[in-house]
């Protein structure tokens, strides 16, 4: 049987990885999503966002991720995973696994989540950062990715990462 491919989308809160990921849906209807705040309000319905919490959800990601490419279906993991040691995990348990960084600043990370509309994620993630809640990028710290296979640059144009992320996913799973 054929390994499926995993494509972890990582960057920081307002990056574009879950606008990214749908788009990659829309192009591949056959890829399963995985997106760690959908994740999260079914396992930690009253999230606490401790290092504790955040390593055991990271870790059933990798898990779910593992299971499904092994019985040969491709997915995209829409996730933060702001420690390199979540992405490591999935290099090591997945054959196929694609890190793909989605590089943005965080000063535009931060527009783009005051203005977000989404049905995911968690409203005023960077207010609450301010405030104290543990946000990757504001109080928590955020490991880039060291060589990952694909960056993409999202101060650019939507359509033009969207077209980077499409034409990687096209080459890798033809």
């Amino acid at each position: 049987m054929r390994s499926g491919h995993a494509f972890w989308l990582t960057g920081l809160p307002g990056s574009g990885k879950t606008v990214l990921s749908l788009a990659a849906k829309r192009e591949f209807p056959e890829l399963v999503l995985l997106h760690m705040d959908e994740m999260r309000k079914i396992v930690t319905p009253l999230p606490t966002y401790s290092e504790e919490e955040r390593d055991h959800l990271y870790l059933s990601l990798v898990y779910t991720a593992m299971v499904l490419t092994r019985e040969g279906r491709d997915i995209v993991i829409d996730a933060t995973a702001n420690r390199r040691a979540w992405r490591d995990s999935a290099r090591r348990h997945i054959r196929n696994f694609h890190e793909i960084y989605i590089k943005c600043p965080i000063e535009l990370c931060r527009e783009r989540e005051a203005k977000r509309v989404d049905a995911f994620a968690p409203a005023d993630i960077y207010k609450k950062g301010k405030e104290g809640a543990p946000v990757p990028g504001v109080n928590v710290a955020f490991e880039e990715p060291v060589n990952p296979e694909l960056v993409v640059d999202c101060t650019q144009t939507l359509e033009r990462a969207e077209g980077e992320l499409i034409s990687y996913l096209k080459a890798k799973l033809k």
